[in-house]
């Protein structure tokens, strides 16, 4: 499928007014050949070491047959259930891949301890511990989320009388901690270019291994990517890369900072929330950035149309016709998945020069981690609830937010604090495999707020649009979903569970935005499993 990206109204003219500026600036060219001086002198040094997503393609390839040599080897011993603990761009790409292959991958990239327990489970249709392989993937080994499942995995397997080092890859950078305790240990090793940062790993080794040990055609998916490159690299206002950037990064003072994400037809399976990590991560920082808001086809900012919302809509075919008239001053994008990840890497990259930041590092995403690290050596008592009403725990930042003493009261409240270039983000730190549900929580709020609105599974968000929370524009206002529950799993090796790791997640992330950028934030603890959370916020209405 060859890869198309149209544009309409406004949003054309902004195209047309930036393609010769990008052109005559050789920065598609400049990219491919690897020109680290095109974000400038405080960039180079980063960027020197950051882009080798460019040759993915070339240097990926050997890697196919042995990923598939192992599969095979594997499923000759029965192992079919393939769990992937990862985190940000280590298992948001490989979501994408396997879900559009229509291939199962269980995604492990939360500290929740009953989500824990059931990768390690598993069920009566996808198979038990048993029949699982774990891939365990982090660049350094580091993170305490991968960190703290594969500790679990590992003492679960050995409970089963299973050797650990025949059932865990590891996928990591050459070098790191991680490849050293997992080669002493045994376990089969993955490694994959350094010089490409997480959120640009799609078509390495991070992408292909869990997805590829699954069962996905990761040649194909190369293919497809390999199509594409030649026409990035090419310095011509036909380069997608380049319509895309300046769709979503020009305008200059008038750019629409905030960019609405909508699947409508296309056959690819949750690109946005992969599209979302890359271009948070990568732009939102000094102050500015460009905010992923992922939308349904319903959703109410597509009645609302904010004036600072770009529209992305992924469709079958972007070509057609008919879509022009029923989308008007949108960005139309159709094309393979391969070519999606090529063409979104080399537009954020763009993007990141016309704003003038460098799309490379993630300044702020250590903040969150660094309150969490303290909060679990300090093992403080929680804070008191500012009030309980109808089996949920409600903690402010500020206590003006809970002046009403009621939940509707409460996110009123807080609805009020965003402004009218804000936005707001609902952040949930739950099982989400048995409060999905939670997800509608985006489109109640979102018509009540009038602004747009982001929906993140914590912790996982942390490694996404944590980054920007932190470092874009201060216009955000927070809202915590937490649980309480009976179930929680010890972390062999940790002195503290993964129930108090995830509530230390969530608490450190209060902390630094609310004291460290003055943010507001409201924290909805549920402590009644019987409590309809839908229904509090409809009854917010």
């Amino acid at each position: 499928m060859s890869f198309a990206v149209k544009v309409t109204g406004h949003v054309g003219s902004v195209v047309s007014s930036e393609l010769p500026g990008l052109t005559g600036s050789l920065i598609a060219s400049g990219i491919t050949a690897g020109d680290a001086s095109l974000w400038g002198p405080a960039a180079e040094d980063e960027a020197s070491r950051r882009l080798g997503w460019v040759r993915a393609v070339s240097v990926s390839r050997p890697l196919v047959p042995q990923i598939t040599a192992l599969r095979d080897e594997l499923v000759a011993q029965g192992v079919t259930r393939v769990v992937l603990a990862g985190m940000g761009g280590s298992s948001l790409a490989p979501e994408v891949i396997a879900q559009t292959a229509g291939v199962p991958l269980v995604v492990l990239d939360s500290t929740s301890p009953a989500q824990v327990l059931a990768a390690i489970d598993g069920d009566a249709e996808s198979g038990g511990l048993a029949q699982t392989v774990l891939v365990v993937s982090s660049k350094s080994g580091s993170t305490i989320e991968t960190d703290s499942a594969k500790r679990a995995f590992e003492a679960a397997f050995r409970d089963l009388g299973i050797d650990p080092s025949e059932r865990i890859v590891v996928v990591t950078d050459p070098g790191s901690p991680l490849e050293q305790s997992a080669r002493a240990d045994g376990y089969r090793v993955f490694t994959a270019d350094p010089e490409v940062g997480g959120r640009y790993s799609a078509l390495t080794a991070f992408g292909l291994v869990p997805t590829g040990l699954a069962g996905v055609d990761i040649d194909d998916l190369l293919d497809e990517a390999d199509a594409t490159l030649l026409e990035v690299a090419i310095d011509s206002p036909e380069n997608p890369a380049l319509v895309l950037a300046a769709a979503i990064a020009g305008g200059g003072a008038l750019r629409r900072d905030k960019l609405g994400l909508v699947t409508d037809g296309s056959h690819i399976m949750g690109l946005p929330d992969w599209i979302e990590q890359l271009v948070a991560e990568s732009t939102g920082k000094d102050g500015s950035g460009i905010l992923p808001v992922v939308l349904l086809p319903v959703s109410p900012e597509l009645e609302s149309r904010p004036d600072d919302l770009q529209i992305v809509r992924f469709v079958d075919d972007a070509s057609a016709f008919h879509l022009f008239e029923r989308h008007t001053d949108e960005v139309l994008v159709s094309g393979s998945l391969g070519a999606q990840f090529v063409v979104w890497e080399y537009a954020t990259a763009i993007a990141g020069r016309m704003l003038g930041i460098n799309p490379f590092d993630q300044p702020d995403v250590e903040s969150a981690k660094d309150a969490t690290r303290g909060l679990l050596d300090a093992q403080p008592a929680p804070t008191a609830p500012a009030f309980v009403d109808d089996g949920v725990e409600v903690r402010v930042s500020d206590p003006a937010l809970a002046a009403s003493g009621t939940i509707a009261g409460v996110l009123a409240a807080l609805y009020e604090r965003v402004a009218a270039d804000g936005y707001l983000s609902i952040q949930a730190y739950v099982n989400r495999l048995e409060l999905a549900q939670l997800s509608g929580l985006r489109e109640l709020a979102a018509a009540d707020c009038g602004r747009p609105t982001t929906f993140g599974w914590g912790p996982r968000f942390l490694h996404s649009t944590g980054q920007f929370h932190k470092g874009g524009p201060a216009t955000g206002v927070f809202l915590q979903i937490l649980e309480r529950t009976d179930v929680d799993l010890e972390i062999p090796g940790r002195p503290f569970t993964f129930g108090q790791l995830i509530q230390a997640q969530a608490a450190g992330d209060a902390s630094v935005l609310a004291e460290g950028h003055g943010r507001p934030v409201v924290t909805l603890t549920l402590t009644d499993p019987q409590v309809e959370v839908l229904s509090l916020f409809e009854a917010a209405q």
